[in-house]
């Protein structure tokens, strides 16, 4: 418990101290070039890995080599809370989160999550979501990487969800590589802790990139079914070897 005090204060007091930072960072931000982004999120980033390192999560990364340059749509598990910080910490790549809508509602997270090129998804809404969708389609077209959950919910290290096919319209629509990505040991952190904080390790694994006329000739519902086979298959390894 005295972890979890601990971390949030942590949380609070670095956000108050990125104010300056995100003021400069808004304006970066308003002249939407791509080769921005690195500037914009090296506090985010920051933040991020400082994060881990309070909390007593040791991360290993493998496969950063199979991130292509240019923009991509990243894909991966859920596993829980923690996936955030180890994905802005783990991938050297700038990008923007595809985020439910009640984190819009967070001070200061909000004004950096906007400056990321983070995209708002309100489920309830479908009108909303489809031009949430669209709003992260014109983010992978003007250069910026982009990163979803297809399962759309936590599954807390259990059986991966469904990988919904809707949401690799991102990447079909803007013609750029989609980046798989297998998270495993989040969950034991705090999700499978009693929403504790546990000091453990986690594992970010960075799959080969799937190019766009992979998925352009074999349809989205399979190449949902693909990666998700594929991931669960890193992950099942990386459980057998824990």
């Amino acid at each position: 418990m005295f972890r979890l005090i601990y971390m949030f204060f942590y949380l609070c007091g670095y956000l108050l101290y990125s104010l300056p930072s995100l003021a400069k960072a808004k304006k970066l931000h308003a002249v939407n070039k791509a080769e921005n982004d690195e500037k914009i999120q090296t506090v985010p980033k920051k933040w991020a890995a400082g994060f881990l390192r309070h909390s007593g999560c040791k991360l290993e990364v493998t496969g950063l080599e199979n991130i292509p340059d240019g923009p991509v749509l990243f894909v991966g598990n859920h596993e829980g809370d923690f996936d955030v910080p180890v994905l802005m910490a783990g991938i050297p790549k700038p990008f923007g989160f595809i985020s439910k809508i009640e984190v819009k509602k967070i001070p200061i997270v909000a004004g950096w999550m906007e400056v990321m090129g983070c995209v708002f998804l309100d489920r309830s809404d479908r009108r909303a979501a489809i031009q949430s969708i669209r709003d992260g389609i014109k983010q992978l077209k003007a250069g910026h990487s982009v990163l979803i959950f297809p399962e759309g919910t936590r599954n807390r290290g259990g059986e991966l969800g469904e990988f919904k096919a809707g949401s690799l319209r991102l990447a079909k629509d803007s013609k750029v590589p989609i980046v798989p990505f297998m998270i495993q040991g989040t969950a034991d952190i705090f999700e499978n802790n009693q929403n504790r904080i546990k000091p453990g390790k986690v594992k970010l694994v960075i799959l080969p990139a799937i190019p766009a006329e992979r998925y352009e000739e074999a349809g989205m519902e399979q190449v949902a079914n693909d990666i998700k086979a594929i991931i669960h298959e890193e992950r099942d390894q990386h459980l057998k070897g824990a």
